[in-house]
């Protein structure tokens, strides 16, 4: 009976144990990404069925792609425009965004006053409250300042509601980084603004591709903000587009599904674009020393 007990500590069952454990941890997160890539795959085929096949036709391979439904739902919603627009306001509110926070969230890491600690979480405390919480506020404030259907009324919020994630990124990035650098740039000469562009900044470029792509997809797939601010459609962003598809009886889904394929590209190309930067951003302060 002793011969048939398998000792803990054998180098076959110690091994078997590792392969069991990564067996299963690989079959979750294959799974977990088939749940994700499905909803996008299914989206992707229907945007090649018709609209009398595409509920009847389960297929995700469809034999009779139909790629002219891109070419239409392009034409038909006026996508150009709308997706003019939405790079013009992606491109701003990213840029706004992490001008603002980084400048915010360098002077935290680095400067000592009174009340900074206080400051700081009413800062990011802010991030509990979802822009949709402050839409009457919002719409009293734009109106006052005649910013309603304007660009600047729609950038404006969107910036603002972008800072609290971004100064608590930076300052965490900031905090990690060594004073030596900045002291020897400043012994040189550097002013304090100097040490903050040319040395903090370009060292942060992985904590800000991070905060990048937080608010491109924020401001990509914005639409409330949208329907709120603007009423002019030549101002509109990429989402009021695919309104053009969904009407109050019948909605044109290989049209809706083409839409949806096209707006999710360019946030698909940003992402791999920016993937070695993302990863550096979410692993940086994770090992210390």
């Amino acid at each position: 009976m002793d011969g048939i007990l398998v000792d803990p500590t054998d180098v076959n069952y110690e091994k078997l144990k590792k392969n069991t454990v990564s067996f299963f941890t690989h079959l979750f997160l294959i799974t977990v990404s088939v749940a994700c890539i499905f909803p996008l795959w299914w989206a992707f085929a229907s945007s090649l069925k018709t609209q009398g096949s595409v509920f009847k036709d389960l297929s995700l391979f469809p034999r009779d792609a139909h790629w002219e439904n891109y070419v239409e739902a392009w034409t038909r919603a006026d996508f150009s425009r709308y997706f003019l627009n939405s790079l013009f306001y992606t491109v701003t509110v990213v840029l706004g965004v992490v001008f603002i926070a980084s400048m915010a969230a360098y002077a935290f890491s680095r400067l000592r006053f009174r009340g900074r600690n206080l400051l700081f979480l009413v800062c990011i405390s802010t991030m509990m409250v979802p822009i949709p919480g402050s839409f009457i506020a919002l719409y009293v404030l734009l109106n006052k300042l005649h910013l309603i259907d304007t660009r600047l009324g729609y950038i404006l919020p969107q910036i603002n509601g972008g800072l609290p994630l971004g100064i608590f990124l930076l300052k965490t990035f900031f905090d990690d980084l060594p004073k030596e650098l900045e002291d020897s740039a400043r012994i040189d000469g550097c002013g304090r603004f100097r040490v903050y562009w040319h040395i903090a900044l370009p060292l942060a470029r992985p904590a800000i591709a991070v905060l990048a792509i937080f608010v491109i997809l924020a401001v990509w797939n914005e639409y409330l903000l949208a329907m709120l601010v603007l009423s002019n459609k030549d101002l509109m962003p990429l989402q009021r587009g695919l309104m053009v598809f969904q009407g109050a009886h019948i909605t044109q889904y290989p049209l809706l599904m083409a839409g949806i394929v096209i707006t999710v590209l360019p946030v698909l190309a940003i992402y791999l674009l920016l993937q070695k930067h993302i990863i550096k951003g979410i692993t940086a302060g994770a090992v210390k020393g």
